[in-house]
């Protein structure tokens, strides 16, 4: 059970970065550290073979048959036991994986042998996911190290289709005919920026470790950042914490998913169904900080019996933050970042923005995070900056994304 943590509420200033945790390190109580288990790395699922109202399917369809999927996972926190989820949450179908094996990744589909392992569900070699299910796996003894990056290996013997991805991984994954699980590389491979059945990562460590889940769209997700390269904003704030001299670990794991919004299924569950299983259930969590809103915005624009207001966001945002609270999981809220220029921009788009960013800075209860303020371009204040915009003038650039991890005023995590 999740000791329950009552802290007064308070605003963060942009400005102060850092020194309340030079202070924390100096001050904070020594305690023993007693292992517990939390997560490191975490896939948002969503439904692959979701349609659009109409009946228009959004991703083209995907099967494999005697292929094994090695995909890249760069986790956060290192610790002990680590344990490897997988998830058919989404699945009309069972879906079989014959083998299973993890490794640490020496880049590219590369893995390093010395470090493979069978992965175990409950003693077994196998695993059988029935619709709907997901599973963890049995303990791993590794000694896995901040940052590192595990390459998990899944065999798929018959013909299987893709129900439960995280399709913008950001990731290169690799796709080989027949059980290559245990292989060093897999020459002549496919590739994917997509992950397939991979849901999460928890590792046993210090019990005094915080878990930062991010729960966004694809502000979050790390659209148009370099594939690979691991610079979604989460990543830059989670290197942030690496770099802080503190007794206390922090681990940052993402839980955005491109396209989601608060109100509708569409690209991914709504954010008010998913925000339980995305976040409140994440293991150990104790802080969340939430940024999302533009596309219950913006997706009005071509899909207006979807449209909202800007309460009905707020009203979402607020269940979201009560629930949180309900736990003793702290709570920060990021306001929305411009979008002038962008496809789905309109003025009374716009203008539902910034109500929701005025509920969200003027909120007693929250660490305000002011995106909008950090990000935004001075001479048109409505618009990103051209240093920070993709091109399509609503994704960041590396750059951006760095600039919005730099925005969050690391005193939100002190005790």
């Amino acid at each position: 059970m999740r000791r329950a943590v009552h802290a007064t509420p308070h605003r963060l200033s942009l400005h102060l970065l850092l020194p309340c945790l030079a202070v924390w390190a100096c001050t904070a109580r020594q305690e023993p550290a007693q292992p517990r288990r939390i997560a490191t790395w975490l896939a948002a699922q969503q439904d692959y073979n979701e349609t659009l109202p109409g009946g228009m399917q959004v991703q083209a369809p995907v099967a494999w048959s005697d292929a094994t999927l090695r995909q890249i996972a760069h986790v956060s926190l290192g610790g002990s036991e680590v344990r490897i989820k997988l998830s058919n949450v989404f699945g009309t179908q069972p879906v079989t994986f014959a083998a299973i094996g993890a490794a640490r990744s020496s880049g590219g589909f590369a893995i390093d042998l010395a470090t493979a392992q069978t992965v175990m569900f409950a003693g077994s070699a196998a695993l059988t996911l029935g619709a709907g299910e997901e599973a963890w796996s049995d303990p791993l003894a590794w000694s896995l190290a901040d940052n590192a990056d595990v390459a998990v290996s899944l065999y798929v013997p018959a013909e299987t289709s893709v129900a439960s991805a995280h399709i913008l991984a950001q990731q290169t994954a690799f796709v080989a005919s027949g059980n290559a699980t245990g292989a060093a590389s897999l020459v002549g491979a496919q590739t994917t920026t997509s992950s397939y059945w991979l849901a999460g990562i928890d590792v046993t460590a210090d019990s005094r470790a915080k878990v930062v889940v991010i729960f966004g769209d694809s502000l979050t997700d790390g659209a148009e950042s370099t594939i690979d390269a691991n610079h979604r904003w989460p990543n830059f704030l989670d290197a942030r914490l690496h770099a802080q001299p503190s007794p206390v670990p922090v681990s940052v794991v993402n839980a955005g998913i491109g396209g989601n919004r608060w109100l509708h299924d569409f690209i991914g569950a709504k954010g008010s169904g998913r925000f339980t299983r995305d976040a409140l259930e994440i293991s150990g969590v104790s802080h969340v900080i939430i940024f999302m809103g533009i596309n219950d915005i913006g997706v009005s624009f071509y899909l207006p019996a979807q449209a909202v207001t800007a309460q009905q966001m707020i009203a979402s945002i607020d269940a979201a933050i009560t629930a949180a609270h309900a736990q003793g999981i702290q709570v920060g809220v990021a306001t929305l970042t411009p979008f002038a220029g962008a496809f789905y921009y309109t003025d009374e788009g716009e203008a539902k923005r910034q109500a929701v960013n005025a509920w969200i800075r003027a909120n007693p209860a929250i660490a305000v995070v002011d995106f909008d303020a950090a990000i935004r371009d001075p001479a048109n204040p409505t618009a990103l900056p051209a240093s920070y915009d993709s091109g399509d003038h609503l994704h960041l650039t590396d750059a951006g994304y760095q600039r919005l991890a730099a925005a969050v005023d690391l005193a939100f995590l002190a005790p």
